[in-house]
This record gives C-alpha cells, sequence and structure tokens, in this order.
C-alpha cells in the first residue's frame, strides 16, 4: 500500500477535526435564526481568534515538490476570462429551470453560482497570482458537476461517484434538510472531484506551486456562508440557517471547508506522484472512502421531512 506524502497526515487531522466540529455544531447549537441584518461585514471576534491561526497553519503545511505538466485538456485551453463567463450562463440556467419544481438540487445549484460568481470577481480584481489558472481551473471544476448531474438526470448511474450518489438521491428523496443537501453536495463536488480536477488542470506552473492560490480562496469563501446561507433560507429552506450561535456556526462552517480543500489538496498530490497504475487507483479508492464517509455522516444527520419547506418553496422560491 502506497503511504499519502507525509503532510497529508497532518491535513487528515485538520479535516477530521472539521468534520467532528460539523457534527457537534448541527446537534448542540440552539436554534435562533440569523438574519441579513445581523452581519455587518466588521471583523468578527470569534473567526479573528480561530481562522488566521489555522491559515498560519495551512501555510506552513508546504506543498510537495510536484513537476509542472502541461495541461491536456479542451474546457478553456486559453485561461481566458470568458470562460468563468460561460459557466455562470450554464449555471443560471440550470438553476432556472430546477426553480421550476423546487426541486432540492436546487440548493446547491444557487450556492455554486454564488461561489462562481465570487470566484469570477476575485479573479479580475487581481485577487490570484495565476489568472488563467484559476479560470481554466473553475470551468474544469464545474464541467465536472455538469457532467455528473447530467448524467444522473438522465438515468446514468455506473461510475458516479459514491458521493454525489448519496447527494443526488438524497435530493430526488427529498430526504434531508436544505442545509444537508448544501453539505452533500459541497462534499461530493469537493471531496471527491476536486483532486481530479487539481491533478488535471496542474498544481505547478512556470512560477512555482498554485497552493497559495489554493489556500487564498479560504478567505473569500468566508465572506459568503452569511449572504449565501440567509439568501438559501429567505427562498428555498426557513431552516437553512436556524444552526445559529452569533457567528460560532459560520466560523465552523469556514473550519470545515479549510480542512476540506487542505485534504483536496494533499490527495491531488497523491494523485499526480502515482506512478503506476495500481497506486493511482489505490488513491481514487483513498478519495472515495473519505468523500463517501463525510457523505454517510452528513446524511444521517441532516435528514428531514420535505413538506414545510416544499410548501415554503413554492412561494419564496423564485427570490
Amino acid at each position: 500500500m502506497i503511504p499519502l506524502p507525509r503532510l497529508t497526515r497532518a491535513s487528515r487531522l485538520v479535516a477530521t477535526a472539521a468534520c467532528t466540529a460539523l457534527a457537534a455544531t448541527a446537534l448542540a447549537l440552539p436554534a435562533a435564526p440569523a438574519h441579513a441584518g445581523d452581519y455587518d461585514g466588521d471583523p468578527d471576534p470569534v473567526r479573528g481568534l480561530l481562522l488566521p491561526p489555522l491559515d498560519a497553519l495551512v501555510g506552513l503545511l508546504a506543498p510537495l515538490p510536484v513537476p509542472a505538466t502541461p495541461y491536456t485538456g479542451d474546457v478553456c485551453v486559453d485561461g481566458a476570462d470568458a470562460c468563468i463567463d460561460d459557466v455562470i450562463v450554464r449555471m443560471q440556467d440550470r438553476l432556472d429551470g430546477l426553480l421550476e419544481t423546487c426541486s432540492h438540487s436546487a440548493v446547491f445549484s444557487l450556492a455554486y453560482l454564488r461561489v462562481t460568481e465570487n470566484v469570477r470577481d476575485a479573479v479580475r480584481s487581481g485577487y490570484f497570482q495565476d489568472r488563467a489558472w484559476l479560470n481554466r481551473l473553475d470551468a474544469v471544476f464545474a464541467e465536472m458537476y455538469f457532467d455528473t448531474t447530467g448524467k444522473w438526470a438522465t438515468g446514468q448511474r455506473t461510475g458516479l461517484p459514491k458521493a454525489w450518489q448519496i447527494a443526488l438521491q438524497a435530493e430526488d428523496d427529498r430526504a434531508v434538510s436544505g442545509l444537508g443537501n448544501f453539505l452533500l453536495a459541497m462534499n461530493a463536488h469537493i471531496n471527491s472531484d476536486f483532486p481530479h480536477v487539481l491533478a488535471t488542470v496542474g498544481l505547478t506552473g512556470p512560477d512555482g506551486s498554485h497552493k497559495a492560490d489554493h489556500n487564498r480562496y479560504n478567505n473569500r469563501l468566508d465572506s459568503l456562508y452569511v449572504p449565501v446561507f440567509t439568501e438559501e433560507a429567505a427562498r428555498f429552506d426557513p431552516t437553512f440557517d436556524d444552526i445559529d450561535a452569533g457567528t460560532v456556526d459560520d466560523t465552523v462552517v469556514g473550519v470545515i471547508m479549510r480542512g476540506w480543500r487542505e485534504m483536496v489538496w494533499r490527495h491531488a498530490e497523491a494523485l499526480v506522484l502515482a506512478r503506476t497504475p495500481a497506486q493511482r487507483a489505490l488513491v481514487d479508492k483513498q478519495i472515495e472512502v473519505y468523500s463517501t464517509l463525510q457523505a454517510q455522516l452528513i446524511r444521517t444527520f441532516f435528514a428531514a421531512k420535505p413538506a414545510k419547506r416544499d410548501a415554503w418553496c413554492a412561494t419564496h422560491g423564485a427570490g
């Protein structure tokens, strides 16, 4: 059995702790609905105490010396800004279709659209070091999502990652809360898809590792949790943001995402560094097991009956 790189061991601890925090938060925090006006954009003392030290820790987990490899795919080959524009149009079209039936798939569809809009704005503001790489990464990542959901919609199940099967079946069965749908799809797309996307697009460029740009987006994600959760609650499920203890819950989500994204990078490194088909297959299996365990945990804790949620969406879903 080939081991994951040494630094992945520390990353695994971060990710495991984050998912444990998720379960504890879901069960223990008091229900007190959050509102958009509760967040004024000022630095939060809880986030200020926890996230900067965690970011410093993640920054110390240096990337492995992975050789630069050319991108050989056919999605966003030129790395142009138009790639993200095209993705946003497709995401909006998909969301509009889901709204017609108040599909539970609309929850992640909306969240992914808002994240992609945020990535577009970040890229064009000069936030990232390698603009073309981010454009290409975003487009290839989204293409995998469109491919997976398209296959599921036509009844194709063979070959789809188990984490996606759990997430999409829960959407079809209307079996979990809105927050459950969000976390299930986020887990599948991040923990199952993202390592393969990073390995395909490339971890290293002419100017060195892309790890700094990968880490840099953690802080942009922090700014999205409150507005996105508020919009999800307003349109699809009024209980979406009911897990609230001041801003502790938003900070917990930030910790979870940092853990997941660090694990993603280490799994991508292992994919690139695998020397034989057998080694590559073993890393694929590690990714599958990790993402499936996360999905099973989320599916268990966020089971819910849909009647009130569906009635709410029928009235408010159009936004």
